[in-house]
């Protein structure tokens, strides 16, 4: 009985070290970036030895990919599926806009710092997968006409990007609802 419970409380104890370490890394990659958050950095900060780091986490994808899980799973993203009950494509486009401005507003300071260090690689393919997932189920909406003319996605994919919204909300000042309306401007009635 003895046995079992010690072994119960040194696991226990081991997810409360890991999760330590994951906050301490998410905290300091929205702070200061990923490159420049050293593992010396996320074992002081986690009130942990760098070895207990490496022995949790390997090497940096392992700890990437815990951090990414559980900030996404934080800031879970918006859901495209639940556009499709909107028929008229500009009002999909709207709704979906407006979603998708005020889960931007969230996280900007995670992925704004982040996205453009880790780019393309495989912490980010879930990231990358969800919009361009949203900006097909968008272009659903649109006469099949449309659907075929690769503006269409072009223009949803800018509408939709992380970068297109600070542009319009941080450095010109508008609205989320204000951004939205001004990028429906670039699409076709539905």
């Amino acid at each position: 009985m003895t046995r079992s419970y010690r072994l119960k409380r040194r696991a226990e104890d081991q997810a409360q070290t890991r999760q330590r370490i994951v906050e301490a890394t998410i905290a300091l990659h929205q702070a200061k970036g990923v490159a420049a958050t050293s593992v010396n950095d996320i074992a002081a900060r986690a009130g942990v030895g760098k070895a207990t780091v490496y022995r949790h986490f390997p090497d940096d994808m392992t700890l990437l990919r815990a951090c990414s899980g559980q900030y996404f799973h934080r800031h879970p993203f918006p859901d495209p599926e639940a556009w499709r009950a909107i028929a008229g494509a500009r009002d999909r486009l709207r709704l979906g806009l407006r979603q998708t401005y005020a889960y931007h507003r969230e996280t900007e300071a995670m992925v704004g710092r982040v996205l453009p260090e880790v780019g393309d690689g495989p912490v980010a393919a879930p990231y990358h997968a969800h919009w361009q997932r949203a900006a097909e189920i968008l272009a659903e909406a649109w006469p099949e006409a449309a659907r075929t003319d690769p503006t269409l996605m072009a223009a949803l994919k800018l509408a939709l990007d992380l970068g297109s919204w600070q542009l319009l909300v941080r450095d010109h000042g508008l609205t989320d609802a204000a951004a939205a309306e001004l990028m429906l401007r670039l699409f076709p009635a539905g």
